[in-house]
């Protein structure tokens, strides 16, 4: 009986739970937590993959998914645009370089998703709205300002008149009914701009040459040009001037160079 009596005794007599100590954190390598988010990005780019297939939408390539901090660079950098734009147009004037011509021809040779709205805005009022476009302009102050502002994306310079010539009969268009419609047919130019004594495409490329009265009339009949894209080295991708080594900028005379490598 004494030794049952031990036996329940035991039974009945309530635990001393051990106190544990706080255990510190444990230590994770620097490359674990790299691998962590790197595979968390790619489960990430997975299930955006799956939801533009489910839909069947056209599917987009890994390089083609913005991540959070391709956000943040794009918003920087757009920031740094518009703040070097107001550098330019404050700079103090240096002397004009000399008027060589009373036209201008500009190529739109940069720009994507780096450029402020407002660098955008005045690239879309010259007809610049795509990389590699080209149009003519006459040379006026008003114009060399709004150069100034877009100077890393354009390139520009006095165009012969046989660069005008084949610019016209190689590139040239106009916009039908929402189309773009090739200046293969006298009949188009002249029920356009027959009432400015403008009947061929000779009359044509004479008018922009000679920035004649009614070049503005002829610009709203052009499209802009579409060129072709250079070879590589023709144009390195510096934002500098072409004075200084780049391919931005006034080149004067020297566009004509230009021009035939993109025709």
């Amino acid at each position: 009986m004494a030794e049952e009596e031990a036996k329940v005794m035991a039974v009945e007599e309530p635990k001393v739970m051990a106190v544990e100590e706080p255990k510190g954190l444990d230590y994770i390598p620097e490359v674990i937590l790299k691998k962590r988010k790197n595979r968390d990005e790619l489960a990430f780019i997975r299930k955006k993959q799956l939801e533009l297939g489910n839909f069947g939408k056209k599917k987009k390539k890994v390089a083609d998914i913005k991540r959070p901090e391709d956000f943040v660079l794009e918003f920087r950098a757009k920031e740094v645009d518009l703040i070097r734009m107001k550098q330019r147009v404050k700079r103090p004037k240096s002397s004009p370089a000399p008027i060589n011509s009373n036209l201008v021809f500009i190529i739109r040779i940069q720009g994507k998703n780096d450029m402020h709205p407002k660098t955008k805005k005045v690239l879309n009022s010259m007809q610049l709205r795509s990389t590699f476009t080209g149009v003519f302009a006459k040379a006026t102050d008003g114009l060399f300002q709004k150069l100034l502002k877009v100077q890393p994306y354009v390139t520009y310079g006095y165009p012969s008149d046989k660069s005008v010539k084949d610019l016209i009969f190689k590139k040239g268009y106009t916009i039908i009914e929402g189309n773009p419609v090739p200046l293969t047919d006298n009949n188009i130019i002249e029920q356009a701009l027959g009432e400015h004594g403008i009947f061929c495409i000779e009359d044509l490329v004479n008018e922009i040459s000679r920035v004649g009265v009614h070049f503005r009339e002829v610009m709203r009949f052009l499209g802009p040009l579409k060129l072709n894209k250079p070879e590589a080295g023709v144009l390195r991708g510096k934002k500098q001037v072409f004075s200084d080594g780049g391919d931005t900028g006034n080149r004067e005379d020297k566009i004509n160079d230009l021009i035939i490598k993109m025709n």
